[in-house]
């Protein structure tokens, strides 16, 4: 499977993908406004973390070894065995604990005990939540792109239905009571997609915990958790500071501009996690190793800045399309997003290799410090620059993250 074939087939799912972000992002706007935006942004989040350590965090690694052990079925089995037992158990212990807690959870992320339910809610899918991811890493490892396609289209269909529904009907509420179910209900989705697959049969997913599995996974369980902990947090924060600085509409602006970035660049950051997760985990040649990285600079990155060159010049009327008059002063946020854009997928691109080749002490160091420095970058520029002092903390963060990156893979001669 090459890069360009996998980008044709997932360009299907992401379009699919895209047209509901579009569909959903115009729903949400018009029933909740830029401060109930921004609140979404913060559920999000706070899912994003909960559902990387409920998981095990252990889906990149199930991706690795089922690539890398595409020619023995027996290694495959006992990763996937020993991540359904992690998976399973870290998910159950989890719902348990937002069960116990729903309304400090409710406080601490969302400021309104009234919202507890939501997790109450969340708690009870969460497994089935889990279980989807698990079985998408295993498609993902196994190249199954047509079936790893269909069931991201399912998934995008089903978050469809559900949050325009609920968010229409229910307003700000049932928009944060959608986005802690949808996925989960995605799961049954995925596993009819499974159903007829030669791998899948239940004892090949349920069975004996393999310590040699459960060793190699838990380097990818550190990395993993490590995103799932300071990505989400650093966001959070961010919005907090532009709620107590600027307001929460302020906040909302933020938000817009980020799920404008998330949604263009869904194409490239999702055929990095299909293609080339997978394929830089089963090549052991260097020179190998660098084409792969210079055709990915070839084909992306000019895409890329086209996009993001037509995104610019379009804005005024994407902020009408995509929201409403309510969220204009958006527009003047776009320049500084989207070149840090365009130098977050360049960094990504070898970033990719820290996560293939399992460098976990480097990725984790590397992860906590740009987060970081993103954090206190924003929190530095917002009192002088306002809302556009995120996007330049963005900016300069990726441009660092870019140049650190491409000294240590030089350094330990990867490219």
């Amino acid at each position: 499977m090459t890069l360009l074939k996998t980008s044709s087939l997932n360009a299907i799912a992401v379009v699919v993908k895209l047209l509901v972000g579009l569909f959903l992002n115009k729903i949400l706007a018009v029933y909740v406004g830029p401060a109930g935006y921004a609140v979404i942004g913060q559920f999000q989040n706070a899912v994003t973390m909960i559902t990387g350590f409920a998981s095990g965090a252990i889906n990149n690694g199930v991706v690795k070894y089922t690539a890398e052990y595409s020619y023995d079925e027996a290694k495959q089995v006992r990763v996937w065995q020993t991540a359904s037992r992690i998976a399973i158990s870290c998910s159950i212990a989890f719902a348990v604990l937002i069960a116990i807690s729903h309304k400090h959870l409710a406080i601490l992320f969302l400021k309104d005990p009234e919202y507890g339910s939501i997790f109450l809610w969340f708690a009870c899918f969460l497994l089935f939540f889990v279980l989807n991811a698990l079985l998408l890493a295993i498609l993902n490892g196994k190249k199954d792109v047509q079936r790893y396609v269909l069931a991201n289209i399912s998934g995008s269909l089903v978050m469809a239905a559900v949050t325009g529904a609920l968010a229409k009907g229910m307003g700000l509420y049932g928009a944060l009571l959608a986005l802690s179910i949808n996925q989960s209900l995605a799961f049954f989705a995925t596993l009819f997609l499974c159903r007829k697959a030669d791998w899948f049969r239940l004892h090949n997913i349920w069975g004996r915990f393999d310590s040699v599995a459960f060793r190699k996974l838990s380097g990818f369980a550190l990395m993993a958790l490590t995103s799932a902990a300071v990505v989400p947090l650093s966001q959070m924060l961010i919005r907090n500071k532009l709620g107590q600085e600027l307001g929460w509409d302020a906040a909302g602006y933020w938000q817009g501009i980020w799920k404008i970035s998330e949604m263009y660049l869904m194409v490239v950051t999702t055929t990095l996690s299909v293609y080339y997760l997978p394929r830089i985990s089963e090549i052991t040649n260097g020179a190998e190793l660098r084409h792969e990285i210079v055709q990915g600079y070839r084909i992306i990155i000019p895409i890329t800045a086209l996009v993001a060159v037509v995104i610019y010049l379009l804005r005024e009327w994407l902020v009408q399309l995509l929201f409403t008059k309510a969220f204009a002063p958006m527009s003047e946020l776009f320049v500084l997003q989207l070149i840090g854009d365009v130098v977050k997928i360049a960094s990504w691109l070898l970033g990719y290799v820290l996560v293939g080749k399992a460098f976990v002490k480097v990725y984790m160091i590397t992860e906590v410090f740009f987060t970081l420095l993103f954090v206190v970058l924003s929190y530095v520029l917002i009192p002088m620059y306002g809302v556009k002092g995120v996007t330049s903390g963005y900016l300069i963060t990726y441009v660092t993250y870019f140049l650190t990156i491409s000294f240590i893979l030089v350094k330990y001669k990867h490219i």
